[in-house]
């Protein structure tokens, strides 16, 4: 493939994620190291990591993917509008902002992904409906349903509906970690 081609998929972007996960401890030199179960179960829990799992009401989970559905919302055609969104939900919500890759296309609509240290953001639009398709999944420590008012105040619009999805609580449970 060209190398125009690999960038368009996102391969060979420096990103600086290597350099996070040696922050964190992870190397290619000891990546080989396979852990025992017990280690790895209780290292998902561990609250220095930002995607660490979250204990609620009992419950042990990977973390919250909010699906929001933004209608009737205005310049869902804006690719620097929502870039700005992503960023605006970001700081709100408490999470850490690795990256943000949107796409453009012709004649409207917008893609776009905001990777996080605890997840990601993403969407697709479709403008000529005022319809925004956002998924927003945090981990760890961040407040993702303090998003929903940072997307109703970017596009303007009221009529935003969610679902909320527990991401890995069955996982967990199978897994034996305990809450």
């Amino acid at each position: 493939m060209k190398d125009a081609n690999l960038f368009q998929l996102g391969i060979g972007l420096e990103t600086g994620a290597q350099e996070e996960d040696t922050a964190r401890g992870f190397t290619a030199a000891n990546t080989d190291t396979v852990l025992p179960c017990d280690m790895l179960a209780r290292d998902v829990l561990d609250e220095d990591r930002d995607d660490h799992f979250i204990r609620r009401d009992g419950a042990v989970f990977a973390g919250t993917h909010l699906i929001i559905e933004v209608v009737n919302g205005h310049g869902l055609d804006d690719e620097a509008r929502i870039q700005q969104a992503f960023r605006d939900c970001v700081e709100t919500c408490g999470a850490t902002l690795l990256h943000i890759h949107t796409h453009k296309f012709s004649p409207q609509g917008v893609s776009g992904v905001a990777v996080l240290a605890e997840s990601h953001i993403s969407v697709h639009t479709w403008p000529e409906i005022g319809y925004g398709a956002f998924d927003v999944f945090m981990c760890g420590d961040a407040r993702p349903w303090l998003a929903v008012d940072v997307l109703k105040s970017a596009f303007g619009t009221a009529d935003v509906r969610v679902k909320e999805l527990l991401r890995g609580e069955d996982v967990v449970t199978e897994a034996g970690i305990a809450a």
